[in-house]
C-alpha cells in the first residue's frame, strides 16, 4: 500500500491512505464466452421480452445516457423516444413514472457484488441452493446463474417497467393472475416468444445447444446477465491507471481524493475498489414520483430497505451505488431527484439542510399528468425522511466541492463508457432498436 499512497500523493500517516482500494484486475471479474455476451448483447436491446414489445432493457439502461435513462423517475411501458426526450404514447399512456431512478450497470458482473437493487431485494445467501435471495422465494429462483441473471425476473413482471398495463396483452395478464413460472406463465410466454424466432434459434442451438422447446426464460436471463458483465465492466478509468502507479491526477482530482479518502468523510461509505460498501444508509434522499407501493396502497413515501426487511431502523435507508463512473449517470439519489452531481454532493455534505433547501428544478421529469410531488408537498413525510439521518453534517466548501467533481470525474472510464460489443443495429425480432439521434450503432452478428 506504501507505493501507492506515494504515487497518489497520500503518505503513510496521511489522513485516508489506509482507506485507498487495491487495484481491480481480472481475478475479480469471472471469465466471459464471447459467443453468450454477444446471444446477451441482441435480447438486452430486443423489445421482444416487454408485453407490448416497445420496450427493451436498453430503453431505461442505454449506454448512451450512461448505462441509465437520464430521468429522474423513468417511462416504461407506454412511452414513445429515448432519455430525457422519452414522453407519453397519447394511444396508450402509462399509468405512473417508474417508482425509482434507473441505475447504471457498471461492474454488476463483479465476483466482489454482493446485493443488488436500491432496497437490496436480491442478495447472496449461502444458505439457499441457489446462491442468493430474493422476494421471488426459492421456487422461482433455480436456474439464475447468480444475481445479476436473478434481477432480470423484475423488469419483465413490473406494469411499469415492461409488462404493460393489466389486461392489455399475454404477458400482463398472467403476471395479473400470479402466473409467474410453470407451463403458460410469463416466463414461458416470453421463452416462447424468442424461441419463435430463428435468429435466437441458431444462436441458442450454438451457445447453449439448446433447441427451441428447450429454451427457457432463465436461459435468456443467463445470457443478458454475461453481456451486461462482460460490456460494462469498468476498471480502466485514470482513478484505476492511478492505483496501479500508471499514471497521475491533476492536482485538483488530487485535491477531491484527498478529500474523498479524508476529511470529506466519503470513503466511510464509497468503500473498496467498487466504491461502495454495499450496505444501506439513510442519507435524507429527495422522494419524488410514485413512491413505492402495493398496488392497493396510495402513497407515495419510499422506505428502502425497511421494505425489504420490515425494520424501522432501516427505514429510508437505500443501497450505497458504486461511483463507477458517476459522472455519466445524472440524475442522482433513489429518486433522481438531482441533475448536477455538485449539487447532490451539497446535499450529501448536510443531508437535513438539502432536503429542506431542495430546488425542484433539478429534477428532469417529461410532463406526465402525474402528481410528481405528493411526499415533498406533505411536512410529516418530508419530516420522517430527514428524522431518519444519523450522518453529521461535513462543512464543504465550493472549492472541496469541485475537487470533489474532479475527482469522481477521474472515475470515468472510456472503455466502458462506449461500451464494448455496442448497440446493434437490429435484432432478430425485427423490433426497433433504441437509438439516440446520431448514435453510432454495430451490426447484428
Amino acid at each position: 500500500m506504501r507505493w501507492i499512497a506515494i504515487v497518489l500523493g497520500l503518505w503513510p500517516g496521511m489522513a485516508g491512505a489506509d482507506d485507498l482500494p487495491s487495484p481491480l484486475s481480472d481475478t475479480d471479474f469471472p471469465a466471459v464466452d464471447i459467443g453468450e455476451a454477444r446471444l446477451g448483447r441482441l435480447l438486452f436491446y430486443d423489445p421482444i421480452l416487454s408485453g407490448n414489445k416497445k420496450v427493451s432493457c436498453a430503453t431505461c439502461h442505454h449506454p448512451h445516457l450512461g448505462t441509465s435513462d437520464g430521468l429522474s423517475v423513468g417511462i416504461g411501458d407506454g412511452g414513445q423516444g429515448l432519455g430525457p426526450h422519452r414522453v407519453s404514447d397519447p394511444d396508450n399512456p402509462p399509468e405512473q413514472r417508474i417508482p425509482r431512478n434507473a441505475p447504471g450497470l457498471f461492474n454488476l458482473g463483479a465476483k466482489q457484488v454482493r446485493v443488488l437493487f436500491y432496497d437490496g431485494r436480491i442478495e447472496r445467501d449461502e444458505t439457499s441452493p441457489s446462491g442468493f435471495r430474493t422476494p421471488m422465494g426459492r421456487e422461482m429462483e433455480q436456474g439464475f446463474d447468480g444475481l445479476l441473471s436473478a434481477q432480470t425476473m423484475f423488469p419483465v413482471l413490473s406494469a411499469d417497467e415492461m409488462a404493460g398495463h393489466y389486461g392489455e396483452n399475454a404477458i400482463s395478464k398472467v403476471v395479473r393472475s400470479g402466473r409467474i413460472t410453470g407451463p403458460d406463465g410469463a416466463w414461458d410466454l416470453l421463452a416462447r416468444r424468442v424461441a419463435a424466432l430463428p435468429g435466437y434459434q441458431r444462436r441458442f442451438a450454438t451457445v447453449y445447444g439448446l433447441g427451441p422447446d428447450e429454451i427457457h426464460f432463465t436461459d435468456i436471463s443467463n445470457a443478458i446477465a454475461v453481456f451486461m458483465a462482460h460490456e460494462w465492466r469498468s476498471d480502466t478509468s485514470p482513478f484505476d491507471a492511478y492505483l496501479r502507479g500508471q499514471g497521475r491526477l491533476s492536482e485538483r482530482a488530487m485535491t477531491g481524493l484527498r478529500l474523498f479518502y479524508g476529511a470529506g468523510g466519503c470513503a466511510d461509505c464509497h468503500s473498496g475498489p467498487l466504491l461502495t460498501d454495499q450496505r444501506f444508509h439513510a442519507m435524507g434522499d429527495v422522494q419524488i414520483g410514485p413512491g413505492k407501493a402495493a398496488r392497493f396502497e396510495r402513497h407515495a413515501r419510499d422506505i428502502g430497505r425497511m421494505r425489504v426487511t420490515g425494520d424501522p431502523n432501516h427505514a429510508y435507508a437505500f443501497r450505497t451505488p458504486s461511483l463507477r463512473n458517476v459522472a455519466l449517470t445524472a440524475p442522482y439519489g433513489h429518486a433522481g431527484a438531482y441533475a448536477d452531481l455538485a449539487a447532490y454532493l451539497r446535499h450529501h455534505a448536510d443531508p437535513v439542510a438539502g432536503l429542506e433547501d431542495y430546488d425542484r428544478d433539478q429534477a428532469v421529469l417529461p410532463k406526465l399528468g402525474v402528481a410528481d410531488w405528493r411526499i415533498l408537498e406533505d411536512t410529516a413525510e418530508v419530516d420522517a425522511i430527514a428524522g431518519a439521518v444519523t450522518r453529521a453534517p461535513v462543512d464543504l466548501e465550493q472549492t472541496d466541492v469541485a475537487a470533489l467533481v474532479a475527482f469522481l470525474e477521474a472515475l470515468t472510464d472510456p472503455v466502458a463508457r462506449t461500451g464494448r460489443l455496442g448497440v446493434p443495429e437490429a435484432v432478430p425480432s425485427g423490433l426497433p432498436v433504441a437509438q439516440p439521434l446520431s448514435a453510432a450503432t454495430s451490426p447484428v452478428d
